[in-house]
């Protein structure tokens, strides 16, 4: 077996170089062992048959925590939305733009912490790090229900907003160290659907949570940022154990399996994988994902804006404070099955831009109804669509970022910029509903009606780069008599440091 001291070979390993029971086979990033030889793998590809059970395995094994994860984040995040329905301003003497400032003070902070807590999660490991942040924003949640003013909402909104930060561009990236790039979409879908499901399972537990209003001489605004703050730190006290690393350390993977699916990934990118600064510096220089950010901000305001609003605009269609937290049930619902349909159906056709685009109009379509028509039945129908669209649009818009950007480091650093850029939406969207506004909130659906089309915009743009961009090296390649697929292993090493401008990557359109 070949030794696992730092390689100077300038050949890729062959299957009887690689030792899964050594250091720098265990963990994605090679940076953390002895050895700083992160070369692509070879070895015999699994059947059909045998990848989609490999597939399967995975999807079971790391999917479901991470979705249960994302749900409670969201449930957290935006669990003030339904506090505001059970006095939460009047107890705590909030007038004017108070509420809008307590929301929006949340998002400096958490896209302040994104790309130092992916290279965090570079560094270190993903068990330990998520870990850590799930623990901190749980304290945090705890800590608003015992608040007694508006200055100790605002402090608690900014400790959540740093501690949040880092997990979804972190979950993110941590599902692309274990799958190809047209399997992303769907898991991104998978877990992210549980942002639509803490939508729903939110409302209905808010309704009951209120009931404890008075229990301890706490509001039932408290009960709601304790209990539900108590979940997530009982959940966080078991990831370590539950979080799978790295594919070469995951104990419920055979040998054989473990070096499949880093010959997968191999064979997907074949890019540098190591931690050096001057990847994060092609990240922070790459246009085109400065471009997918400004893509990414029109459709994360809308996202914040609906989460932490709907409560309140199906309030105003005429209905009561309870009733308008369980009818904000059925629109995330419908939401969920969207995101997941129309993630599933974008990795089948291995295309990204025609659904976003799809889904971009369906949003505008939601939201013009609420524009257009006064009568409560259409405005709620409205929100269905607005909520499908918005809903689906985030794990399309994140996976097609990841697909595009070559090198772990630098897809970790992109995916961060990525996300964080999107999130300050979140404090744009705290401004959009105003009081003032209501009961119909004309001038906020307009606001979002324009940021989704200038999304639309930009993603058709995007959509026809890439088209022309991989026509352009398939040409370089035909005139060089090498097709894509004929990259050897000894070709992608030579140019593994070149991100995705290497001649043989091609972008996912």
């Amino acid at each position: 077996m070949a030794s696992t001291s730092t390689s100077t070979s300038t050949h890729p390993p062959t299957l009887g170089d690689l030792d899964l029971t050594n250091a720098p086979y265990r963990e994605k990033d090679t940076d953390l062992t002895a050895s700083t030889d992160s070369r692509p793998v070879s070895a015999a590809p699994f059947s059909e048959a045998e990848t989609k059970k490999l597939l399967r395995k995975l999807d079971l094994h790391l999917i479901p925590f991470l979705a249960l994860i994302y749900l409670l984040c969201f449930l957290d995040r935006t669990n003030v939305g339904n506090a505001r329905l059970v006095h939460l301003e009047k107890d705590l003497n909030m007038k004017g733009l108070d509420y809008n400032i307590a929301l929006a003070i949340f998002f400096p902070f958490y896209v302040a912490a994104e790309i130092p807590s992916n290279m965090m999660m570079k560094r270190f490991r993903p068990s330990v790090w998520l870990t850590v942040i799930m623990v901190s924003w749980s304290i945090v949640m705890i800590c608003m229900g015992l608040i007694n003013n508006f200055s100790g909402l605002l402090a608690c909104r900014v400790f959540l907003g740093i501690a949040e930060g880092g997990l979804f561009p972190g979950i993110s990236y941590f599902i692309t160290m274990w799958y190809r790039r047209a399997e992303v979409g769907f898991r991104t879908a998978l877990f992210f659907s549980a942002a639509t499901a803490a939508g729903a399972f939110g409302g209905l537990l808010a309704r009951g949570i209120s009931e404890m209003n008075g229990v301890g001489g706490k509001a039932g605004w408290a009960w709601i940022f304790i209990l539900e703050g108590l979940l997530t730190l009982f959940v966080g006290a078991f990831s370590y154990w539950a979080i799978n690393d790295y594919p070469a350390t995951a104990a419920f993977l055979t040998t054989s399996e473990r070096i499949e699916v880093e010959r997968r990934l191999s064979e997907d990118s074949g890019l540098s994988e190591e931690f050096r600064m001057k990847y994060v510096v092609q990240a922070l220089k790459d246009w085109k994902i400065w471009v997918k950010m400004f893509i990414t901000i029109g459709l994360f305001t809308p996202l914040y804006s609906i989460a932490l609003f709907l409560p309140t605009i199906i309030n105003n269609l005429g209905y009561s404070n309870n009733t308008a937290q369980l009818m904000t049930v059925p629109p995330y619902a419908v939401a969920c099955i969207c995101t997941i349909a129309g993630n599933y159906a974008a990795d089948k056709a291995g295309q990204r831009g025609v659904f976003l685009l799809g889904f971009q109009a369906l949003s505008i379509i939601g939201l013009l109804m609420l524009v257009s028509n006064g009568i409560p039945h259409v405005q709620y129908a409205g929100t269905f669509l607005a909520a499908s669209g918005i809903y689906t649009l985030v794990p399309l818009i994140g996976a097609w970022t990841s697909n595009n950007i070559g090198g772990g480091l630098k897809r970790g650093v992109g995916i961060a910029m990525q996300v964080g850029f999107g999130n300050l939406g979140g404090a744009i969207s705290g401004f959009v509903y105003l009081t003032k506004d209501k009961p119909r909130f004309i001038k906020g659906h307009c606001v979002l009606i324009a940021l989704i089309s200038m999304s639309f915009t930009l993603t058709t743009f995007m959509t026809f780069y890439y088209r022309r961009e991989n026509a352009r090296r398939d040409v370089i390649c035909a005139e060089r008599a090498n097709a894509p697929g004929g990259y050897t292993d000894e070709m992608k090493w030579e140019d593994r440091e070149k991100g995705d401008d290497a001649l043989f990557f091609r972008y996912c359109v």
